[in-house]
């Protein structure tokens, strides 16, 4: 239930988000709310992950009139330690990640020149490239220029480490949780790329089909997946010739009857990396979550935008979120459908 709260949340902001930036009023606002809601139910679930039992712990403590930090500290400290350390390096990769999504789709370097304002060009100090919290302390502003930052920049840092929380406690500092944070920050930095500039990169993209099969092959060989959650190396390479061939023949179908490109080869190679690290059973989790979340928020832009049914959205943020119901739900999907005995 928690986990449902912080990816429902984190979703719900980050779309919100990039709605606000593109409708005009009045559906800006509500985009804003929507942003709004998204990060109260996310930060209400990462804690709820992170110290289980926090909230009716802390109400029994209140009736009794005890302070509930007490309550929390004595009961489910070393757990809320792991998984503030788990948060602390989320927001720091999520900081990278920014830069890999400001840069990568104009063929920059990752590495250098150092982090700087995109509109005065000046060098930004250490004191002020602190995920989450520097952007809170400047208010949102170059602190030299005074020009606006885009909240994204702050909600990435904030969706990688919660998403790092999420990870930490369904798997633990595992050989799993590694494979699953790397494969879950490739589909944040390909999600907003592809939002912005509509391209996914296949700098990210075809790197991670290899990776995501080396790592079901080196937890195979080396007997290093103890949760036994990675797929089979059999499964991995299915996956990647489903995923990328089922898309690729769905992909010419449309152009051989409509004469229109209907969806880019970068998606062909999105959903081969999906199964790549989640195997062959993904697939279909996958493309039907991203159908039907594409659906409905392609409706309500149509609606919002007063445009026909012509109108596109990118097609790779939701196969990213179908790709984490599946890492997620994908287990719990499987025994509701397919029960033991």
């Amino acid at each position: 239930m928690e986990a449902a709260l912080v990816f429902l949340g984190l979703m719900s902001m980050g779309y919100g988000l990039w709605g606000s930036s593109r409708l005009r009023s009045p559906y800006d606002t509500f985009a804003a709310l929507v942003a709004l809601a998204g990060l109260v139910a996310a930060l209400g679930g990462t804690v709820a992950l992170a110290v289980p039992g926090f909230f009716a712990g802390g109400f029994s403590a209140a009736l009794e009139g005890v302070p509930a930090f007490t309550i929390w500290v004595e009961k489910k400290g070393p757990a809320f330690t792991l998984s503030s350390l788990a948060f602390v390096f989320g927001a720091v990769v999520g900081s990278f990640l920014n830069v890999c999504i400001a840069r990568l789709p104009n063929d920059e370097s990752i590495v250098s020149p150092p982090s700087h304002c995109p509109e005065c060009q000046a060098s930004i100090p250490f004191y002020d490239n602190i995920p989450l919290l520097s952007y809170i302390n400047l208010g949102g502003r170059c602190r030299f220029c005074r020009v606006s930052i885009s909240p994204r920049y702050f909600f990435v840092e904030l969706l990688t480490a919660a998403l790092a929380v999420v990870l930490f406690n369904r798997f633990g500092f595992s050989f799993a949780f590694f494979v699953y944070f790397i494969f879950v920050a490739a589909l944040i930095v390909i999600t907003f790329i592809d939002l912005d500039v509509r391209i996914v990169p296949d700098v990210i993209s075809l790197p991670g089909i290899g990776l995501g099969l080396l790592a079901s092959v080196a937890s195979w060989l080396f007997s290093l997946d103890r949760l036994l959650v990675l797929p089979s190396p059999l499964s991995s390479l299915i996956g990647i010739l489903v995923g990328g061939g089922f898309l690729l023949l769905v992909a010419w179908a449309y152009e051989f009857f409509t004469g229109v490109e209907g969806m880019g080869g970068g998606d062909v190679k999105l959903l081969a990396m999906i199964g790549a690290f989640l195997g062959w059973p993904s697939i279909p989790v996958t493309l039907f979550s991203a159908s039907l979340a594409g659906s409905v928020v392609g409706l309500g832009f149509m609606l919002a935008k007063g445009v026909g049914g012509k109108y596109a959205l990118p097609f790779a943020p939701f196969l990213c979120l179908g790709a984490l119901f599946h890492l997620f739900f994908g287990s719990q999907l499987a025994r509701f459908y397919f029960p033991a005995g």
